[in-house]
């Protein structure tokens, strides 16, 4: 047909991203504030970036075996050592991100018509990885009542005689939910029972606050034995930009065949890029700054936004994603964050675009500039204020 691409099924079906909906539409405004950007405002650690520089004089520019640099693997198994003693650097694969760890995963494990659970709301691009593969993503609700934690229960009611697996993502992507080892151990009990695949999503383990601790799945000897455990330099580092990450198994053979998916996706992951990851393990003194400074953050928007009227929003136990609920305004999701858009000229991501259960909810990203989200909370507080009157005369 004239004017229509020859595409794919696969490429006709992929899910376009309603954070770049808004990203486009906010385009047309001057003088916006972007609370949308899943990433750190921080800049790479110096150690870091001195790594990468010394590694390219030194001639770190060919290609490194498909699993990755043996160096990079020992640093990262002796980081998941804390799981599981047995880790070895034959136990993993360094990716090109999480993301990247995930697709190979689905690709090893999954086939046509297989499904895998994920829970709604949640990072939109898991449909897209199943897609890829000819699975399917079945959004399990999460509710704010439970602090938007995946229940076993409602796992349970999802598994159909197709389900395969399950994506677990703790700290979450939209929510900020941790869930705790009680969650953990329940939802082992499942996946035992069903003998599901667990691919555990966990990029953002070491941005937890208030004493909350990350529990993996992986620390579950009963099921360890189908967990993958995803993770990235990206936003415990300040990484985003370098695209390198890891996906772990409890046996080697399975990623002795992601390294040969890898080779036919991206042959490796630079070397130069491998040897600065390493160097990131070596201290923590910049993670725990970016982790207080996320805390400090948290709490101005969390506070800032539970004193405009309409607005509710729990205190985020890890990651750096705010989840307020905007049902008082009797808009869409969408609506209502193009309506801030338009008015008070702050970007945020209406929550309906993450999942079903995320009607009614935005994701506000508070890695962003103390002086951005003041800002924003003042933009927002008065157009609220003017633009719902009866809100305020309740509040």
């Amino acid at each position: 047909m004239k004017g229509s691409l020859p595409l794919s099924q696969r490429a006709q079906a992929y899910p376009a991203s309603g954070i770049r909906k808004m990203a486009a539409l906010a385009a047309q405004y001057q003088d916006t504030i972007n609370l949308t950007l899943g990433e750190p405002d921080f800049d790479t650690p110096v150690y870091i970036r001195e790594a990468a520089k010394r590694a390219l004089d030194e001639g770190y520019t060919h290609y490194s075996p498909n699993a990755g640099m043996p160096g990079l693997r020992d640093a990262v198994a002796r980081r998941c050592q804390a799981f599981w003693p047995g880790y070895t650097r034959d136990h993993v694969i360094i990716t090109a991100g999480a993301l990247e760890g995930m697709t190979l995963t689905f690709m090893a494990l999954l086939d046509p018509g297989d499904e895998v659970l994920v829970p709604d709301p949640c990072f939109s691009n898991y449909y897209g990885q199943a897609i890829l593969v000819g699975a399917r993503a079945v959004p399990v609700p999460t509710y704010e009542e439970n602090g938007f934690r995946i229940q076993a229960s409602d796992i349970e009611k999802a598994i159909t005689p197709k389900t395969r697996g399950i994506v677990l993502n703790s700290p979450a992507n939209p929510t900020g939910a941790v869930l705790s080892r009680e969650d953990i151990l329940s939802i082992a009990q499942v996946v035992q029972r069903h003998d599901l695949w667990v691919f555990s999503d966990e990029p953002y383990d070491a941005l937890v606050f208030d004493g909350v601790e990350h529990f993996s799945m992986a620390q579950v000897p009963e099921v360890r034995d189908r967990v993958i455990l995803l993770n990235s330099f990206s936003k415990t580092y300040a990484m985003t930009g370098w695209r390198v990450g890891y996906a772990v198994m409890s046996d080697p053979a399975y990623i002795a065949k992601l390294a040969q998916l890898q080779e036919g996706v991206v042959s490796c992951i630079p070397t130069f890029v491998q040897v600065a990851a390493a160097e990131a393990f070596r201290q923590k003194r910049s993670v725990d700054a970016m982790v207080r400074e996320y805390a400090r953050r948290r709490d101005i928007l969390v506070d800032g936004l539970n004193r405009i009227p309409g607005f509710r929003c729990g205190r985020t136990a890890g990651g750096f994603y705010a989840f307020p609920n905007i049902k008082a305004f009797g808009k869409s999701s969408q609506a209502f964050a193009e309506e801030l858009l338009e008015h008070a000229r702050v970007v945020v991501i209406p929550g309906s675009v993450l999942g079903a259960m995320g009607e009614g909810y935005l994701r506000i990203v508070f890695a962003s500039s103390e002086e951005n989200l003041r800002e924003a909370l003042r933009r927002m507080d008065r157009y609220v204020r003017s633009a719902y009157p009866q809100l305020t005369a309740a509040f």
